[in-house]
């Protein structure tokens, strides 16, 4: 019979602005690394373009809930009231199907607790922004979000930025171009390519 492929685990975090998206983005084009991204849940709504299936599954709170009572997920969190978001089992599982390795673009707790469960199959890595002036500045950008979320996050991200030291590694994203060679050399050591 043969092995069941068991891949590698790569958890970016960083506070809410910090450019993990656009890194983990960046990574998943490069062929090479066998990357597929791991789609979280949520039971909040779609933002934008944010499509079901490909940004996040978006299910009711209920739903949720039911899946929690379960055990159906490897980590969740409620970040804000009625406002959850996890990991279902069944995404690494589908992911490691196909032979490749799971990218997570999660939050700090989310991916901590990631690394705890599978402590050598994960690379965790902390996105750190310049500051949080520059976090508030990016938020502010994307025009997705009210003044309240956005106050409501720069709070959370002092918090999420005193976590980093918990991370195998830390990458400082000052310079976009830099960032993403770092991430990509770091993906490629991880997976002795």
């Amino acid at each position: 019979m043969a092995k069941k492929f068991k891949g590698k685990l790569f958890v970016f975090s960083a506070p809410s602005g910090s450019g993990k998206t656009t890194i983990v983005r960046h990574l998943l084009k490069q062929e090479k690394l066998d990357l597929a991204f791991s789609i979280s849940a949520t039971s909040r709504e779609a933002r934008g373009t944010e499509k079901n299936g490909e940004d996040y599954y978006f299910i009711s709170t209920k739903e949720f809930k039911q899946h929690i009572k379960e055990d159906a997920f490897l980590e969740w969190e409620e970040v804000y009231r009625d406002n959850f978001y996890g990991t279902l089992k069944t995404e690494v599982e589908r992911i490691w199907a196909q032979e490749k390795h799971v990218i997570f673009d999660i939050d700090v707790a989310g991916g901590l607790r990631i690394k705890k469960k599978f402590p050598e199959e994960t690379l965790s890595v902390f996105v750190k922004p310049p500051s949080v002036d520059e976090l508030k500045i990016r938020l502010k950008k994307r025009k997705t979000e009210s003044e309240d979320k956005i106050n409501m996050r720069i709070a959370k991200a002092s918090v999420e930025l005193a976590t980093a030291p918990q991370f195998d590694k830390i990458i400082k994203n000052y310079e976009l171009d830099v960032a993403l060679k770092e991430a990509e050399e770091l993906v490629s050591d991880f997976l002795g390519k």
